[in-house]
């Protein structure tokens, strides 16, 4: 009885793990939540559907179709945001801005500034074209310099939104830490050196005495690390010989007794 209450259990917390993964929109592979799964496996589509309820399951299906379009350069969605529907990209042409005309409401827009784009249209953007969400166009995404209020995580390529805070950006998705004005990595700057030199620096948005409190947390717990490890090391070389007689003992079995 007491198995069968603590299974059901189980797959309560599997299934609420599973819908605040969809509705708060973070993953569209929905992996073990057993940290100390020996196959890192992920959920199948049908174990998902069996748990959650079918708006749900739409949900999920809909956010694995958009990040397939937002991944795939020869797509993009129509920037009308009554039309949504998914338009083909010249293949050939894909890293230039190119007119696209879509296919079903026949809106012409320029793939790379989403404006629209009457015959003769050139567009002055340099960057290389990229994917934009259903309805969204490129307003949004234009501003002076390093400004632009939304971007792609430079690791998973889902879009993020700043409205305030530093630029030491965390991906929700995919946990990469970055700069949000030249979205370099900061996955192993523990200490924020990425803002002492370089175009980036003192652009942290922190004062300098903030950012100089966070190293010398950082260093603190380190050296209180090291501190323990030192004071710890004689005690355990000490008992190294008293456990290594016991698992000795062990084996040989409480009928074996050690030889005197």
């Amino acid at each position: 009885m007491k198995k069968k209450k603590k299974r059901i259990c189980l797959l309560q917390c599997l299934k609420q793990y599973v819908e605040l993964l969809i509705k708060e929109g973070l993953e569209t592979v929905i992996s073990c939540p057993d940290s100390a799964c020996p196959k890192l496996g992920h959920l199948l589509e049908n174990e998902i559907e069996s748990m959650v309820a079918n708006d749900i399951m739409q949900r999920y299906k809909r956010l694995q179709f958009e990040r397939e379009v937002l991944l795939d350069p020869c797509r993009t969605w129509c920037p009308s945001s009554s039309c949504q529907s998914v338009c083909q990209l010249n293949e050939s042409e894909v890293q230039l801005p190119q007119p696209v005309q879509c296919p079903q409401c026949s809106l012409r827009f320029c793939s790379a500034c989403r404006a629209d784009c009457p015959t003769g249209h050139t567009c002055q953007e340099s960057v290389p074209i990229t994917t934009f969400l259903p309805g969204e166009n490129g307003s949004n995404f234009k501003s002076e310099g390093d400004e632009a209020p939304i971007k792609r995580c430079p690791k998973c390529k889902v879009y993020i939104e700043r409205d305030e805070g530093c630029a030491q950006m965390m991906c929700k998705n995919c946990k990469h830490a970055f700069c949000w004005y030249c979205l370099e990595s900061l996955d192993d700057d523990f200490l924020l050196i990425h803002y002492d030199k370089g175009p980036c620096r003192n652009k942290l948005g922190h004062s300098r005495a903030s950012v100089i409190w966070h190293r010398t947390q950082v260093v603190g717990i380190f050296a209180g690390f090291g501190l323990l490890l030192l004071v710890a090391s004689p005690f355990l070389l000490l008992a190294t010989p008293f456990v290594l007689c016991c698992k000795c003992k062990c084996k040989r079995g409480d009928d074996d007794p050690l030889p005197t």
